[in-house]
């Protein structure tokens, strides 16, 4: 029977989180290459969440973001990889937190998201030409944080966003594709920020979402799924959002979120007993935010970032 564990071990959380780039003797460190900046912005956020931003060496991580940015204005993932949307964001967000955005080339960065636009308004990640409604979402994130969302044709994107969404009120990856909550995150807070929320069916999407609850009090991302940690965000802030997060029972989450945690080594991973990881700590941190988890800074649940730096941005959304 797993130990039943009532508080965040934030002292252990942060010590994992520092942990991380020494593991380079790790199989798993190379097989995440992929996702390093990415990596880079959960642990930080989730360090700033928990009041341990200096947990991390700030111009370490300023030089090594700005050497990731390509010629095309983009991000990779890490040296040597190629530039991508998601990539991107991660590096927007973490210069931001780290007051650092000077740093790069900011005009190039904005003529690379929009060369990534479609005429129908929806948003390739790469040059490879994938589409989703992740992008969409990043596009206007990345650039609502630059403050240069005239750059893209808005009307467009919300148009192909609408055409994600279902009969259950949720959205897709793309039009046709069933809902599931981390594109319902991504269309909800794209179109938050673009304030287009009536476009949203907020009872129909609320129900939807919290129906997400399982009985151990975790969320799933779709009908007839496992509950995961991460969805304590997805599901969370999209309800956040819409002003709903009373529609799910709070403590139950609260609960099922601390007993994933590794109580002797720190992280947090899916659900309980699996292996940590720093992409679940984050969105678990997050989601105890959103839940008012005393101790943790505010989370903003558009941007996925600290309160006090969309608020110093003076960023205000529906």
């Amino acid at each position: 029977m797993e130990p039943v564990l009532e508080e965040l071990f934030i002292p252990l959380h942060v010590k994992y989180i520092q942990s991380l780039d020494t593991r380079k003797d790790d199989l798993e460190y190379w097989l995440t290459e992929h996702l390093r900046v990415n990596g880079l912005y959960w642990g930080l956020t989730a360090l700033d969440l928990m009041n341990h931003i200096d947990a991390l060496p700030r111009d370490k991580v300023i030089d090594y973001v700005k050497g990731l940015q390509r010629e095309d204005g983009g991000f990779g993932a890490d040296n040597h990889h190629d530039s991508h949307m998601t990539h991107t964001l991660s590096a927007i967000q973490v210069l931001i937190t780290l007051d650092a955005i000077h740093v790069i080339e900011v005009e190039k960065v904005v003529d690379y998201i929009k060369a990534l636009q479609n005429e129908d308004g929806s948003f390739r990640g790469d040059t490879w030409g994938e589409v989703d409604s992740r992008f969409s979402y990043i596009a206007l994130s990345a650039l609502s944080l630059l403050k240069r969302l005239d750059a893209i044709q808005i009307d467009k994107t919300v148009e192909w966003i609408l055409e994600c969404k279902n009969y259950d009120g949720g959205f897709g990856s793309r039009p046709g594709s069933e809902s599931h909550a981390g594109q319902i995150f991504c269309c909800v807070a794209a179109l938050s920020i673009v304030n287009a929320l009536h476009h949203v069916d907020s009872e129909l999407l609320s129900w939807w979402l919290c129906e997400r609850q399982l009985k151990n009090g975790g969320l799933n991302g779709r009908p007839q799924k496992l509950e995961d940690v991460c969805y304590s965000w997805w599901v969370l802030s999209a309800l956040s959002v819409l002003k709903n997060v009373h529609w799910i029972n709070k403590e139950k989450l609260s609960m099922f979120i601390l007993s994933a945690q590794d109580p002797e080594n720190g992280g947090i991973s899916d659900r309980p007993g699996d292996m940590v990881d720093v992409f679940h700590t984050l969105f678990g941190v997050a989601g105890l935010s959103l839940l008012g988890y005393p101790g943790l800074k505010q989370v903003n649940p558009v941007y996925c970032m600290p309160q006090y730096v969309i608020d110093k941005l003076n960023l205000v959304n529906q």
